[in-house]
């Protein structure tokens, strides 16, 4: 090292001397490298002081990251988590709640108490923040309640857990000391919570979820074994209000302008910034990286506002022995005996919900497998005739022949047939239903080719093609206006698609003839067509057991939510949602019969994902470099 160098880089520990011992030993071995004192305190404040390596980790994926010198301070919060069985039974009622009424507010933030407001302190002066948990920590260690008093509250929108008088007016103390403590040592004004305190268990659900959610939320018992811990949480105060993603795979970049994603990557979207984005794609700001760029939306999927937070310190307060365990890095763990019972209670309620839901009435709605055009473009039916106008496959993905017609054949361009790869996922999805012992009752789907042969393929993989046949609604048809023909297209009749060896049920009396459908159809017109005949076809099947619909992208909204007791989207945020919507993506609604409504569950197998497998040309490998 240089005497210039070496006398600046003792400046440097110099200045920070008064920092703990601990946050100097981080501090050095990043200094030593020549890294900025700035950067160094914004690597160690944004990966939680934990050790030099972990900063240097991070400051190496952020080498390109354009804010890096930016002086932007995290942002703290202080809350009050549970351990031990009460977090088992909190996290299990999370995970059951999920799977049983879908994603609520709740879910974003595991299970807390807040104790302060989102409060920004400086990278250099986190350290104060840190003897400001220690010292709050230690005055209330003997009079921090042994027991904290939990009381269920629900209403439409919210339900929780009320912390009772006594024990709240000693953890608000509690906070108020630590946001003294914070100001006098850390420069920064914390302003504790005032409200009455409580832990959250749902919010902002769907009404009709609400007695389910409640009846789970009774099955929490608030006297199990708990410690509690106090901890320091931060986050990047850019992206508050953005959505988190998370990465599924990875992404190679093709563009320059595009990002780089690694699976398991957080990525920020802010929804009103979409305006340069085409259909499929966002922009986003990697969290891994800080880099910013396009990246395709189906390789990602929504994740929790808190995953992307960093965890600093804890205080964890023992009433059993009368002292506060030290300032630690880790949260409490749990023996073998204790984690043991709740993964047993997991299991019963999962073989609970699966004996429940083969019992009783079940709504599958899918959309169909891949469709040729969907790979090969609107012009695929030119690319698989031969000059004396026979059929063959140019590509192995083309279906390996086509269904006899009596009309036009040019009447496949509208009515496009399900690829190889579109076979095999329905398949695959059948046998994935039959390893569940689903019981199907009756089998619906649309006239569009594409669907009776993803509604046959399923029953293919659940072994049923010979037992139950298919029966053909016009009414399950898409919304016309989003076919490229001016005219409905024209579809095989029940007796080609039996010729063909589809299972169809050629004495089903459909709900909407053929005639009913319009080009001209508006988008009001729709949803009550979808609304009407969802009823007729539930109120059809009284049988115990699942009704399958295949149908279109646009099936998964617009034939559950009539049944579900929910008002139609507007016509623009339901474009936006059918985008979306992949090939065999599915929803599952469940019969309550003892309340007399439907409600929305996890479906009862897992999505299918795969990528894409683009055409090549073996002559690349004769060329010159």
């Amino acid at each position: 090292m240089a005497e210039a160098e070496t006398t600046l880089y003792a400046k440097i520990l110099n200045k920070y001397k008064t920092r703990s011992i601990q946050s100097r030993s981080l501090l050095e071995p990043l200094l030593a490298t020549g890294v900025p004192a700035h950067t160094a305190l914004k690597a160690l404040a944004a990966t939680g002081q934990k050790t030099a390596e972990e900063a240097e980790k991070w400051l190496h994926s952020h080498c390109n990251d354009p804010s890096l010198d930016d002086p932007i301070p995290q942002e703290y919060a202080l809350y009050l988590c549970p351990t031990g069985s009460l977090n088992d039974k909190l996290m299990e009622f999370w995970r059951e709640t999920k799977q049983q009424c879908g994603k609520n507010k709740a879910h974003e933030i595991f299970p807390h108490i807040t104790l302060s407001e989102f409060f920004t302190c400086e990278d250099q002066k986190v350290d104060g923040l840190y003897e400001a948990l220690r010292r709050a920590g230690d005055r209330f260690s003997i009079c921090f309640p042994s027991v904290i008093s939990l009381s269920l509250h629900a209403s439409s929108s919210y339900i929780g857990f009320f912390i009772s008088d006594g024990p709240a007016n000693v953890i608000k103390a509690f906070a108020a000391a630590f946001a003294s403590e914070a100001t006098t040592l850390a420069d920064c004004q914390v302003k504790p919570s005032t409200k009455q305190l409580h832990l959250t268990l749902a919010n902002k659900f769907y009404p009709h979820h609400q007695k389910t959610l409640e009846e789970l939320a009774k099955s929490i018992n608030p006297k199990q074994s708990c410690h509690w811990v106090a901890a320091l949480y931060s986050r990047d105060m850019r992206f508050v209000h953005y959505q988190v993603l998370r990465a599924l795979f990875q992404y190679k970049t093709q563009n320059i302008d595009e990002l780089m994603l690694n699976a398991g990557d957080f990525i920020y979207v802010d929804r009103a910034q979409q305006s340069e984005a085409c259909d499929g794609w966002v922009i986003g700001i990697s969290h891994r990286t800080g880099c910013r760029g396009f990246l395709p939306e189906n390789y990602t999927e929504k994740a929790n506002e808190s995953d992307t937070w960093v965890k600093h310190r804890e205080y964890v307060f023992i009433p059993s022995s009368g002292q506060l365990s030290k300032n630690q890095t880790e949260p409490y763990t749990k023996s073998k005996e204790q984690s043991s019972m709740p993964r047993n209670v997991v299991k019963m309620l999962t073989l609970q919900l699966s004996t429940r839901t083969a019992s009783r009435r079940g709504l599958l709605v899918m959309r169909h497998g891949e469709r040729v055009d969907q790979v090969f473009g609107k012009s695929w039916l030119q690319q698989c005739f031969s000059a004396d106008g026979k059929y063959y496959r140019p590509d192995l993905n083309f279906p390996a022949s086509l269904p006899n017609r009596k009309d036009s054949i040019k009447n496949f361009e509208c009515d496009p047939p399900l690829t190889c790869c579109g076979i095999f996922q329905s398949r695959l999805i059948g046998e994935a239903l039959l390893e569940k012992e689903l019981s199907i009752s009756c089998v619906y789907s649309s006239p569009a080719l594409r669907c009776v042969q993803t509604a046959h393929h399923v029953l293919e993989g659940l072994q049923l093609e010979r037992k139950t046949k298919i029966r053909i609604e016009p009414g399950l048809f898409e919304w016309p206006k989003w076919e490229t023909s001016t005219i409905i297209p024209s579809f095989m009749t029940q007796k080609e698609l039996a010729e063909a060896n589809y299972s169809v049920d050629t004495t089903y009396k459909c709900n909407f003839p053929l005639s009913s459908l319009m080009q001209s159809e508006g988008y009001e017109e729709y949803v009550n067509r979808c609304s009407i005949n969802i009823k007729q076809i539930v109120g059809s099947c009284t049988s115990e057991g699942i009704i399958l619909i295949l149908g279109h992208g646009s099936s998964l909204d617009s034939f559950t939510r009539p049944l579900l007791g929910l008002p139609a989207r507007g016509s623009g945020d339901f474009a936006q949602l059918v985008r979306k919507i992949p090939s065999l993506g599915m929803c599952f609604c469940e019969e309550l019969k003892e309340d007399k409504r439907w409600q929305m569950v996890n479906p009862p197998v897992n999505m299918l994902i795969h990528g894409s497998n683009d055409a090549f040309n073996w002559r690349i490998i004769l060329q010159d470099n």
